[in-house]
């Protein structure tokens, strides 16, 4: 599954405006903080992940191991927060930050 660049813009205006839905710590990514992003990636499919990790690299390591443990992709990652996108299997035009 790859964006596309206009997906992509499209996905990062989208995501301007939204707050972060999990924040992953000192502890790095637990069964708790995967269990929490795949379910908020099935109800909103495109979500913000905050990384309270010091050091840039283990910050990348981590992004990258939390999309491939989810299934999802990156949009864009600025600082400390990743935009993440991952198609929902049912859509529900209530929670979903892509059909509001």
């Amino acid at each position: 599954m790859s964006l596309t660049a206009t997906q992509k813009k499209q996905f990062r205006s989208l995501g301007h405006s939204l707050n972060p839905v999990v924040t992953v710590a000192g502890n790095g990514l637990t069964k708790g903080v995967q269990l929490e992003v795949d379910r908020a990636l099935e109800d909103h499919e495109l979500i913000k992940v905050k990384f309270n990790v010091g050091d840039r690299e283990v910050k990348k390591v981590l992004i990258n191991q939390l999309c491939d443990q989810v299934r999802a992709e990156v949009v864009q990652q600025i600082g400390n927060i990743a935009l993440i996108y991952r198609a929902a299997e049912e859509s529900d035009p209530k929670l979903s930050n892509l059909l509001r």
